[in-house]
């Protein structure tokens, strides 16, 4: 289903994006290849497909919620890139 450039640029302009043209062609393409792919789920005849066809949570085992032995630090530290003996030691982020 092909995507008009008008209908990339009023979409990017909503969600204040800058577009240069080589990327709206490219979105374009891209959009146009999602829609074809939902259009062909869409066509995809259902009527048999049970809609809860998947094992529900609540049919699961279930475990006791009982506590269990951590892995030892030396082990969890074993294969950090960079760890001070007692801590990962990770880039700062803030």
């Amino acid at each position: 289903m092909p995507i008009s450039h008008e209908d990339v640029e009023h979409v990017a302009k909503l969600a204040r994006l800058q577009l240069s043209a080589a990327e709206v062609e490219q979105m374009a393409q891209e959009l146009g290849t999602i829609l074809d792919y939902v259009a062909r789920l869409d066509s995809l005849d259902l009527d048999t497909v049970d809609p809860n066809f998947y094992e529900a949570s609540e049919n699961l085992p279930q475990r006791e919620d009982e506590p269990q032995d951590s892995l030892p630090q030396s082990d969890a530290l074993e294969n950090a890139p960079d760890d001070d003996g007692c801590f990962f030691i990770v880039p700062r982020v803030v």
